[in-house]
């Protein structure tokens, strides 16, 4: 049997993972996240850990497939990260550096379009071949895989689904200098300025007027209790990300789409509030695009990570299971 590990870099945490052939996640564990001195703790850290992992498994590196790794930041075909700004992280290639350190083939990417891939290969996307993967956290982020194959784009930029301007009549600033983007809205703070804007303009009782501070959650809480104006503020969210989806579909007609990210615990109540609204703004011929929640959770890029390869995402579906057939960083 072969081995492979996945290291799906954050702000906080590294976390690891060391996977079968098979795509079994035999073994996972964290490593705090150093990020001082220009992030120069990381990759020794990260090859420490995989040693030491080697070491206890007694794994030599021709019993290893390779490493795949994903990061907060853009990450080119030729493992050049440029700029990762939570990780302190200037330009550098990644693939070397790590692979230097570590004596294994190392691939990158960035840490959504893992997520999606994972997620693709073992979670909500099981058994579909096109799929979109929504991660609704602080921002919106995602990945979009067609026919087997991740979409990156000639910028790398694809799947940047956070971005896709919507009608919403206040066109919000968004940090990346467009106005009127989806995550100003259907994100975890998006919902939540949402709803402080909506207070302030109106004089509607809601449970969410004596809270100080209140956080997403809050929201979808004083929902499910029944709380008329947080129904109609998620309402009106819930519009908004379908409208951004139903957009996204006319692009790259996937049969499922996929909502991850810390929002997503709001489970069906979410799901189904964004598909009812996805159906109002969507082309007649998307009409039966599935929606699913993820399954993964933070193991997702774990899992995504070591399909990463210098063409993207090499998968050769099985046309029977629609799964990776080999692992593609062999």
């Amino acid at each position: 049997m072969k081995y492979g590990f996945g290291v799906d870099v954050g702000g906080t945490t590294v976390k690891l993972g060391l996977l079968s052939e098979a795509g079994e996640l035999l073994e996972k564990w964290e490593l705090p996240t150093r990020t001082e001195n220009g992030g120069e703790n990381i990759l020794p850290d990260i090859a420490r850990s995989v040693q030491d992992c080697m070491v206890r498994r007694g794994l030599s590196r021709d019993d290893c497939l390779g490493l795949g790794i994903g990061v907060p930041g853009p990450v080119d075909a030729s493992g050049m990260v440029n700029r990762c700004v939570n990780l302190n992280w200037g330009v550098f290639n990644l693939h070397d550096a790590l692979g230097i350190l570590t004596g294994l083939r190392v691939r990158a990417g960035n840490d959504a379009n893992c997520a999606a891939l994972g997620e693709f290969w073992k979670g909500g996307g099981s058994g579909c071949r096109s799929a979109i993967f929504v991660t609704l956290g602080t921002g919106i982020g995602g990945g979009v895989i067609v026919d087997g194959r991740l979409l990156t784009g000639a910028h790398g930029v694809g799947g940047e689904l956070g971005h896709i301007e919507i009608s919403a009549p206040d066109k919000a600033p968004c940090t990346c200098g467009k106005r009127g983007c989806v995550e100003q809205y259907a994100s975890a703070n998006g919902i939540v300025r949402v709803t402080k804007k909506r207070l302030a303009e109106s004089a509607e009782p809601s449970c969410l007027r004596a809270m100080e501070h209140f956080a997403c959650k809050d929201v979808f809480d004083a929902a499910r209790s029944g709380d008329a104006f947080a129904v109609e503020t998620l309402e009106q969210v819930f519009d908004y990300l379908g409208e951004a989806l139903a957009d996204a579909c006319c692009v790259c007609d996937p049969e499922r789409i996929i909502l991850g990210g810390g929002v997503s615990r709001a489970g069906d109540y979410l799901l189904r509030g964004v598909e009812r609204h996805f159906r109002l703004h969507m082309f007649h011929a998307c009409k039966d695009t599935q929606f699913a929640l993820a399954t993964l959770g933070n193991d997702a890029g774990m899992y995504g990570a070591p399909i990463i390869t210098s063409s993207g995402l090499n998968m050769l579906i099985n046309p029977a299971i629609c799964l990776p057939s080999f692992w593609p960083i062999s």
